[in-house]
Order: C-alpha cells, then structure tokens, then sequence
C-alpha cells in the first residue's frame, strides 16, 4: 500500500500535473496541502473520473488540506486541529482509510520570526503534539504526512547557512519536531535515507530547482505499527521539473500489508 503526500501549491493552477502524478504512480491515499480554494470550488469530479473519492478541508486563497483515496471513501475523523477555537486556518484533516489513521497536515510557516507567526508555528506543533498523542493512545496504525515546514537536520538542506534565520530552522521548531519523534513516531524519509541529502521542496527563486538548492520539509511520521510495515519510501523528485510545477515535490511511503 502507497500512501503519499504533495504540496500542489494551488490545486486550480496545478490540476494537470496533479492527475499526471496520480495516474503515473497510483497511491492508495494521497493527501494534499495547500490546495488554497474553497470549498465549493475543490474539483472532486477530476479525481472520481479516475477513481479516486475525497476530503477536503477548504480556505479561500490559502492553506487547505484534501485526502484523496483510491476506490474508496476516506470516513471523516477530525477536520481542524483541535486545542485553539480560536484558530480558523485550514490546515489539518484526518481519516481512516484502508483501516489506517492518516492525518493530512500543513504545518504553518512561521516566517518572519520572532513574531506573531512564529509564536503560532510553535502553539501549533504543541496543539499537534497533542493531537498525536491521543492518536496514539489509540493504538491505531496511523501515519501524519504532509508539509511539515521543518527542516530537522542539517543535512537536510542544500545550505545550513542560507536559511539559518529561517523560522524552518530554528532550534524552537527543531525540538518541538524531535518531541513528536520521542512520542514514539518514525520519521520514514529519515529511516529509508539516514545520510540526509533528500529535497523535498526548491523555490522557483534565484535557479534553485536547476541548481538542486533544495531542502526537506515534507515528512511522513509512522506509528510504531506502521514503522514496522514499512517497505520504502522516497521523493517523486521528476515531478518537480515538469512545466507548471508545484514547488514541492511528492513524497511517498510503502508498506506491506497487516498481518490482521
């Protein structure tokens, strides 16, 4: 089973790439961050015409989440992250499909920091921590995928010093990650790639996509049922150099299937 994960940065604007890569590589489950439209406006029609039935959690312009599966309809869980009333941004939809917890996120950016921004980053992670924790007292398979805005190690940028000031790494946003991986999740980019070296994200500034100056901020986290599953996992990194591409590149794991 494949369960994915794309940052379509505007579904509207990126349709055709986005069906592209759903009938080239054929996830199970998909799930998309900032699709930035309403939801009145998210083209459902497009992805049943391939098979594919949806969530999706909408917001005019910005953010907004949608879980895609493959021949079957992902049962709502939880639409927005609970723990701030509050907090109307559109980041943040879970499910069960296929038997598995999936969590589609949109971890907010944080920049300019130190700020306003970036004390709702930190709360945010902090409200998602919680979040994760009941999902695990659960003991349920699940996986939280998405854009995460964290680049955890060093080695997981092009450049330390380029973004040093970045609120992607900061050592406030780099704990609050590694406090969701002491909760006992696998980050599996990390497991099937332990040297570091994999982008996930290159800006359409400065050349960076022909220069291969990226970075890692789209994760997958696996509970310790899902990590033990695990088959591979990797970046879609072609897709990012095709005509009218997204900025992030998709990001999938593989897993064998329950033993139940």
């Amino acid at each position: 089973m494949r369960i994915a994960s794309f940052n379509i940065n505007g579904i509207k604007a990126r349709l055709p790439r986005l069906l592209e890569w759903l009938e080239e590589t054929r996830p199970a489950v998909a799930c998309l961050q900032e699709i930035k439209t309403q939801d009145e406006g998210f083209p459902a029609a497009e992805f049943e015409k391939l098979g594919y039935h949806a969530l999706w959690h909408g917001q005019k312009s910005f953010n907004g989440v949608a879980i895609l599966a493959d021949g079957t309809a992902p049962v709502e869980v939880m639409r927005g992250l609970p723990g701030d009333p509050a907090d109307e941004q559109s980041r943040y939809l879970e499910a069960e499909v296929f038997g598995t917890r999936i969590a589609c996120i949109y971890l907010p950016n944080g920049n300019p920091q130190p700020g306003p921004k970036f004390d709702y980053k930190l709360a945010w992670m902090e409200r998602l921590r919680t979040r994760m924790r009941a999902i695990a007292a659960e003991e349920v398979p699940a996986v939280v995928l998405g854009d995460f805005n964290v680049i955890p190690h060093d080695d997981d940028i092009w450049s330390p010093p380029a973004m040093a000031d970045d609120a992607l790494m900061q050592p406030e946003s780099r704990d609050a990650w590694f406090r969701l991986l002491g909760d006992g999740w696998t980050d599996a980019l990390r497991t099937c790639n332990p040297q570091g070296g994999v982008w996930t994200y290159w800006d359409y500034q400065a050349g960076a996509w022909q220069r291969d100056h990226g970075f890692r901020i789209d994760h997958a986290l696996l509970s310790p049922e899902m990590a033990d599953r695990l088959i591979a996992c990797g970046v879609d990194k072609d897709h990012r150099g095709r005509e009218k591409a997204s900025d992030h590149a998709p990001v999938w794991t593989e897993f064998r299937p329950s033993a139940a």
